[in-house]
Formats: structure tokens, sequence, C-alpha cells
């Protein structure tokens, strides 16, 4: 069961102001990939599961972003852990 509801906005520098939705959608992709549950919304993506596994995935997204020619990377991050479980539908069912 999931113990963390990890939610991350990652703001890559680009060369010459170009647009970032390119390494968004990279930082998107390593999040894909890792195969934990996740729900990208207009200004952050949050993710559900094991709280170190999500920080894990947070350093390769920030890896990721250099990879693809960010200088560097700003990542706001906001972290729910609890302990005896916790999902991203017990905080919005009543909203949808």
């Amino acid at each position: 069961m999931a113990d963390a509801l990890v939610s991350i906005q990652i703001i890559p520098k680009t060369k010459n102001g170009e647009s970032v939705i390119p390494y968004v959608d990279e930082a998107i992709k390593v999040i894909e990939d890792s195969g934990v549950k996740y729900e990208v919304h207009p200004l952050e993506t949050t993710m559900e599961g094991d709280l170190g596994l999500l920080l894990s995935i947070i350093a390769e997204m920030n890896a990721r972003m250099i990879e693809v020619g960010s200088s560097n990377v700003i990542s706001q991050v906001k972290i729910l852990y609890q302990p005896d479980g916790i999902t991203m539908n017990e905080l919005t069912e009543k909203y949808r």
C-alpha cells in the first residue's frame, strides 16, 4: 500500500528562453516509465507510492533534465507521508 503522495512541479532552465514543455514531457516520461500511479495536473504532477521510491523518481527527473540540455532545475515538491496508507482517490473522491 502507498504510504505517500508526492506532487512535483519541475522548472528546468532552458536555452535561450525556449519552451519548457518538451522538458516537462521528458520529466513526466520518467514518472510513466517508473510504473507508479500518477496524475498530471496543469501546474504539477502527483505520484502515489512508497516515499523512498517517489523521492528516487524525483532525483531521476532532475538528472533527465540535465541530460536533455537544461543547465539547472528547480523542483517544487509537496509530500504527504502517511505510514498507514494513503491514496489520491481518498483525498479527491468527493470532488469527482
